[in-house]
C-alpha cells in the first residue's frame, strides 16, 4: 500500500472558535515522507503535527511554539486520518483551524473534493505490541494490540440530557463519515460564558457546538445522534491519536477522557521502544486493514 496525499488544491472559509475571526484553510499536495504540515501564511511559519509539538491541550489541541501556534487542530486531522491520507499541507492565515460547524463534516466535504493520489513511497502502520495506559484519578486512557482497530469512549456528565454513554466504533473510513464525522463538539453554557469573559470562544455559538443550560439544549434544531456527546469524543480522540504520524494498528479506550490524557498517552507510546513497531504496511500480517481506507 502507498502513501497518500490530496489529488487537488481546495479552500474554504471559516470561523476560528476562540478568537471569532473568519481564517482562510487551504489543504495541498505534498510529497512523500513529509507527514501532515501546517504552514501558517501570516507569520510564514510551518509547523509539523506531531506529539513533540503539541503546546498546549487546555481547551483543543494546539502545537506551535513561542507565539506561532495553531489551535483546535484536533477535528480537521480527525478527518484527515480517517481518509488514509499520509502526506499534505495545510495552509492557515491566523492561529486557529476554523471550528466550520463544529464537527468534522466540513473537512470530510473538502477531502471529497480534494481527492486522494497515491505517492511512489510505501506507506507505513504503528503497531502497538503491548497495552499502554495513562491515570488520572478514574479517567483513563489506553491502547492494546489489534488488527482490527476500535475506539470505544465512555462519558459520564452529571447532566439530565447527558449522562452516561458509551460507544464503541469499529474503524473505518466509511463508518467514520457515517457514525462519528457529524458528531459536534459541545460545551455549557455557563462555561461560555466565562470563557469568553477571558476573551476565548469569541466565535462560539448554536451554529458550531451544542450548547447546554443546566437542564437541556439550547440549540433548536437538537441532537444529530442521540449519543453525539461520546461520538464526538471518538472524533476527538482520532484527531489526537493522529499526532502519531501513521497509521495506529490498536484498540483505544477511554473513560472521561480528554486531549491532555490523549496527548500523555501519544508521549507514553512513543518513550519505550517494546511498546510499538513502525513497519512496511504491506509487511503487516492480515491486509484487511486496508480496506478500512478504501
Amino acid at each position: 500500500m502507498r502513501q497518500t496525499t490530496v489529488a487537488n488544491r481546495v479552500e474554504s472559509v471559516g470561523i476560528g472558535l476562540h478568537k471569532g475571526e473568519p481564517i482562510e484553510i487551504i489543504l495541498e499536495p505534498i510529497e512523500a515522507n513529509q507527514g501532515i504540515v501546517f504552514y501558517r501564511s501570516d507569520t510564514r511559519t510551518s509547523i509539523k503535527a506531531s506529539p513533540n509539538n503539541v503546546v498546549n491541550t487546555s481547551n483543543a489541541t494546539v502545537i506551535g511554539s513561542n507565539r506561532n501556534n495553531i489551535s483546535t487542530i484536533e477535528h480537521l486531522l480527525s478527518a484527515i486520518y480517517s481518509y488514509g491520507i499520509d502526506n499534505i499541507l495545510i495552509t492557515l492565515n491566523g492561529a486557529e483551524v476554523p471550528v466550520m460547524d463544529g464537527s468534522g463534516a466540513s473537512f470530510c466535504m473538502m477531502l471529497d473534493q480534494a481527492q486522494k493520489r497515491e505517492l511512489d513511497e510505501n506507506k507505513s502502520v504503528l503497531i502497538i505490541k503491548r497495552e499502554v495506559e495513562v491515570i488520572d484519578g478514574k479517567k483513563f486512557a489506553r491502547v492494546k494490540p489489534s488488527k482490527n482497530p476500535s475506539y470505544k469512549f465512555e462519558i459520564d456528565f452529571p447532566h439530565p440530557i447527558i449522562g452516561k454513554q458509551s460507544y464503541k466504533f469499529k474503524f473505518s473510513k466509511k463508518a467514520y463519515i457515517k457514525e462519528i464525522s457529524k458528531a459536534r463538539t459541545f460545551g455549557f453554557l455557563k462555561d461560555v460564558q466565562y470563557l469568553q469573559s477571558r476573551g476565548l470562544a469569541l466565535g462560539g455559538s448554536l451554529d458550531n457546538a451544542i450548547v447546554l443550560d443546566d437542564k437541556k439544549i439550547l440549540n433548536p434544531s437538537g441532537l444529530r445522534f442521540k449519543d453525539e456527546f461520546v461520538k464526538h469524543k471518538i472524533l476527538d480522540a482520532i484527531g489526537d491519536l493522529a499526532l502519531l504520524g501513521s497509521p495506529v494498528l490498536a484498540d483505544y479506550e477511554s473513560f472521561a477522557g480528554s486531549h491532555n490524557l490523549n496527548h500523555l498517552l501519544t508521549k507514553e507510546i512513543l518513550k519505550d521502544p517494546k511498546n510499538y513497531e513502525i513497519r512496511d504496511f504491506a509487511m503487516v500480517e492480515g491486509l484487511e486493514y486496508s480496506k478500512a481506507f478504501a
